[in-house]
């Protein structure tokens, strides 16, 4: 369900939140002014008039973190503040202040500032259960997403729809804009290879928003179950899947300025290899590398960083590799992902099957990509094979956009 929004009322909603005063929160000097064209992107979450509404009088659930944002304001705090009865707070990966690092379990607790129950929707509880969901009328789901299938958020997106959708319980997602939303790129996910890094079977990159996501995982019922999610889309203004945004807050600790972002999915596939992509330095996603890398004068030692990396791969083990930072900005401009690097690291290391780790499959989402690799298969061929799979999922994507594609 999709809600109409008028141009007069994002000005006058837009000239309100500027002018409102609200909690601090410093924006990273690395993450730029956030705009398509000459016109200011605003995600759903900035178009309260748009929800309030829908939540006035009712015990609400929201599925939140730090990215949660409406300008500088928290939107559990901006909720409270406008009188919705906030009864129950929901945390992904990385917690609801987004201060955890990744893959570490998150316990239930208790906000300090609010006082409202936290649930961590992580490790071995990822889904809301039905204790979870009593005394909630209806749940908000608001967290910035980065547009990359083994991104964790989307798949807590699709554990809350299944648990709305079992209980009847009614759900909005406030939509946000996709930093790779407009591209589509790497292999399509085998269903045999699912997992929380990869539920669904769409590519790495897959060039919709969390919104968009979410009608597609209804429509196309990829959650267990008979009955649909009773879903409310709250668009984004001025976002096209042409549009390049610039997030205005790092999304999770490792992925610290639009380099990492952009670089994001063509490095994530080292996590599943003996290679380290950063972890544990100043330039995580930013660099890859391994002690017995050769003919490199590039090197770094990852070490313990708190609530970032607490127990990096080859940790303090001097590394050499490449610094690529600098290549995030082909990659923004030319919307593809890298292979090279991740062929570069197989063959300089020359450790044939020891290269990857039993975690590769599933970030590749099939077991080719690592078949490819070990018999020496060029990057165009690798790209060749994945096409027929991607114009499938084209055919797909397109019954569910709610924004101008960038085709």
């Amino acid at each position: 369900m999709l809600l109409k929004m008028h141009s007069v009322k994002y000005l006058i909603i837009l000239l309100v939140l500027v002018s409102a005063t609200s909690v601090s929160c410093q924006q990273p000097k690395s993450f730029e002014k956030v705009t398509s064209a000459n016109e200011i992107i605003l995600p759903g979450a900035y178009l309260t008039g748009e929800y309030l509404p829908v939540l006035k009088g009712k015990k609400t659930g929201i599925v939140a973190n730090h990215t949660s944002l409406i300008n500088s304001t928290h939107i559990v705090d901006s909720l409270i503040s406008k009188g919705i009865n906030v009864t129950k707070i929901f945390g992904p990966e990385h917690g609801f202040r987004g201060d955890q690092p990744d893959g570490k379990e998150i316990i239930s607790n208790t906000d300090p500032k609010t006082g409202i129950e936290v649930i961590s929707l992580y490790g071995d509880h990822k889904k809301p259960t039905n204790t979870d969901l009593q005394n909630i009328d209806i749940i908000l789901f608001d967290i910035q997403d980065v547009g990359v299938r083994f991104y964790t958020y989307i798949s807590t997106l699709t554990y809350v729809m299944e648990a709305c959708a079992e209980n009847n319980i009614p759900l909005v997602v406030t939509d946000r804009p996709n930093p790779h939303g407009y591209y589509l790129d790497g292999p399509v996910l085998k269903q045999e290879f699912s997992s929380f890094v990869g539920l669904h079977p769409v590519p790495v990159v897959y060039g919709m928003t969390i919104g968009e996501y979410a009608m597609m995982v209804n429509g196309e019922k990829w959650f267990k179950g008979e009955k649909p999610c009773m879903l409310t889309i709250i668009k984004c203004a001025n976002y096209t899947h042409n549009s390049r945004y610039q997030l205005p807050v790092s999304p999770s600790p490792n992925l610290q300025d639009m380099k990492a972002i952009y670089l994001y999915p063509s490095l994530c596939f080292f996590e599943g290899t003996v290679v380290s992509i950063g972890r544990g330095t100043e330039n995580p996603f930013k660099v890859y590398g391994h002690p017995k890398y050769k003919n490199s004068s590039y090197s770094f030692t990852p070490q313990p960083i708190k609530g970032v990396s607490e127990n990096p791969p080859l940790k303090g083990q001097l590394c050499y590799g490449k610094y690529i930072g600098d290549d995030a900005e082909t990659i923004k401009t030319n919307g593809r992902m890298e292979l090279s690097w991740l062929l570069d690291a197989y063959s300089n290391l020359g450790m044939n099957s020891a290269f990857f780790l039993n975690y590769f499959e599933k970030l590749a989402g099939t077991n080719q990509l690592r078949e490819q690799i070990m018999a020496d298969k060029s990057e165009s061929e690798i790209r060749k094979s994945w096409q027929p799979e991607l114009e499938e999922f084209k055919e797909i994507r397109k019954k569910y956009l709610i924004y101008p594609d960038f085709e």
